[in-house]
């Protein structure tokens, strides 16, 4: 449990956060009808007659839609509602053509379900349940357009009927941190279960953010929302900001108005966009253009044979069957791509080194997080636009596991690597890196060694045991670094008894 609080002129406050998540399903139609759902496309060029609205169109429901939605549904253990219902929420706006918006209240296709979050890092054991209260499939609106004229507004229908997820959580995280973790955990398992790209910047997911503040223990407070949040780090931000705002609010007397914000992140503060009453009336109805969603358990088996391994499963397999530490299987799991990677990485490992995977697991999961991640990290570039692929990586961790170079051959390699393209072997070779293992050429550079230091080997025998790391240098200095380091140690020991 979270013991964030906020330290008020009266005294403590805690803040109270729920999150509803909208979530573009990855289709390639939108919701209702066959218009395309690329991003960046020119304005009103995805526009079908159904998302214009014009007078005697149909609604037809994409099921590949529905599918995804039952798959994420899934994958967060909860609720799947056989029976579920499109119903029209009405209003006016200017980048909603149709006059409603068609979505579910009463009857969502997904109830209740809940996500696991860890809050440390570094400590498996900080882990927090948020529940999820439901999910539900809408269509989206259009965009206007307020830069393109200096006195008139343009509308966009481009996104006018895409398919979203809302994805509402129950007001169960008590700080910034919480509320990160939680959009984070939700982010990546919809990226695992290839519902939603997440693509945070790209709009494709986005926050409503709930915030209230009380004192520890007492019932909740009044709350906003902010809207259309679009990164981890503005949400969290948003928590901070509005509960710190609100409580400086009721401290001086004031009272907080339940209310639609914005969030200004140049700012760092939320401002009041529009009141919100409970009173608002949407006018719904079941929208009589839509038969009800009836889904059957062999769509249902379907839907949950199509997952992958999840990223909980996959953490937990990653630390118990290859004896990963609970710090890199984290790493390695918090991303799909960063899994795909690791795996194939490891199947390409364990092939050319003709061992299971389990055995070379360590080395693949320490190269990957440390040398690779670091060595990317310092040139600005992500795994994805990575020079090295995964089966280059597990032909040089094959080479050091066979002892054909070092540990440190195997950082110049990279970096070679990482600049040319070459696979590993052809810059052992074009360097002359490879390993010395000819326990015959170790011996007399060792016998060389311990000529020259004659008075050290005497010190050496008397207990000066800490000179043997010295022995070892001159010997790998005297092999310009190609001898075997473990053949090396293994001689000296004989020699020095």
């Amino acid at each position: 449990m979270s013991d964030y609080r906020i330290q008020g002129a009266t005294g403590e406050w805690e803040v109270v956060v729920g999150l509803e998540v909208h979530a573009q399903i990855s289709t390639q139609a939108k919701l209702f009808s066959g218009a395309a759902t690329a991003f960046g496309a020119e304005p009103n060029t995805q526009v079908s007659l159904v998302d214009a609205a014009m007078p005697g169109m149909l609604p037809v429901p994409n099921m590949e839609c529905i599918r995804q939605a039952v798959r994420t549904g899934i994958a967060i253990n909860a609720q799947i509602n056989k029976w579920s219902r499109f119903d029209r929420k009405n209003y006016f706006y200017a980048d909603l053509p149709q006059g409603y918006q068609i979505s579910q209240l009463y009857h969502p296709i997904v109830g209740e379900g809940a996500i696991e979050v860890q809050l440390d890092d570094k400590n498996p054991e900080s882990t927090k349940t948020i529940g999820i209260e439901r999910i539900h499939v809408e269509q989206d609106a259009g965009k206007l357009m307020h830069d393109q004229h200096p006195t008139m507004s343009y509308v966009d229908l481009n996104r006018s009927g895409v398919a979203l997820m809302e994805i509402v959580s129950r007001p169960d995280m008590r700080s910034p941190a919480e509320a990160g973790a939680y959009l984070a955990k939700l982010r990546t398992i919809l990226r695992y279960v290839g519902s939603c790209d997440g693509n945070m910047d790209q709009g494709s997911m986005r926050a409503d953010v709930n915030v209230s503040v009380r004192r520890p223990g007492e019932p909740f407070g009044t709350r906003t929302e902010t809207k259309n949040v679009n990164s981890v780090r503005f949400v969290m931000a948003v928590v901070e900001q509005e509960a710190k705002r609100q409580v400086a609010l009721i401290e001086d007397g004031g009272k907080v108005v339940q209310e639609t914000r914005l969030y200004d992140p140049d700012r760092n503060e939320t401002r009041s966009m529009r009141s919100k009453e409970d009173a608002h009336d949407y006018r719904y109805f079941p929208d009589p253009d839509l038969l009800p969603i009836e889904l059957d358990d062999a769509f249902l088996e379907e839907c949950r044979a199509s997952l992958p391994e999840l990223p909980d499963a996959k953490r937990h397999r990653y630390e118990t069957a290859l004896g990963l530490s609970a710090y890199n299987a984290g790493v390695l799991t918090a991303e799909v791509e960063t899994s795909r990677w690791f795996e194939a990485l490891l199947a390409a490992s364990a092939a050319k080194q003709g061992k299971p995977e389990g055995d070379v697991a360590k080395q693949a999961a320490n190269w990957l997080t440390s040398e690779l991640f670091g060595a990317l990290n310092k040139l600005g570039k992500s795994l994805a636009d990575s020079p090295v692929s995964p089966e280059a990586g597990g032909e040089l961790l094959a080479l050091v596991g066979k002892g054909t170079i070092s540990g440190s051959a195997a950082k110049q390699v990279l970096e070679k690597m990482l600049e040319t393209g070459d696979a590993p072997g052809v810059i052992v070779e074009r360097e002359g890196l490879t390993q010395t293992s000819d326990t015959g050429a170790i011996e007399a550079a060792v016998d060389a060694v311990l000529a020259a230091n004659a008075d050290k080997v005497e010190q050496y025998k008397g207990g000066k045991e800490a000179l043997f790391g010295f022995f070892v240098g001159q010997t790998m200095k005297a092999m310009q670094g190609k001898g075997n380091p473990q053949l090396v140690n293994e001689v000296l020991k004989a020699k020095l008894g």
